[in-house]
């Protein structure tokens, strides 16, 4: 069955580039919604903000060589994903 949830619902990562394919429920079980980086055994790593979560995004991909432009552009809808939806 096909992910319906191409990005993680947190962080905007397509979950085809995350190595786990997804984040893992506390039973142990796989979670499509979320990446592996996002949540890990039913509980999110990250206890911030949705702007936090923007700003901590923007500089991995900056420190990962991607210009500061391009990072602020495919994390600007951060706070529209699933987690931080009020």
């Amino acid at each position: 069955m096909e992910n319906k949830n191409k990005f993680c619902q947190s962080c905007g990562m397509p979950i085809s580039k995350d190595p786990q394919n997804g984040g893992t429920n506390s039973d142990g079980s796989k979670n499509e919604i979320y990446c592996s980086y996002c949540y890990q055994n039913g509980t999110f790593t990250f206890n911030g903000t949705a702007e936090e979560m923007q700003e901590f995004c923007k500089n991995k991909m900056v420190e990962q060589g991607m210009s500061k432009w391009l990072a602020w552009l495919l994390t600007r809808g951060t706070k529209r994903l699933g987690r931080w939806k009020k």
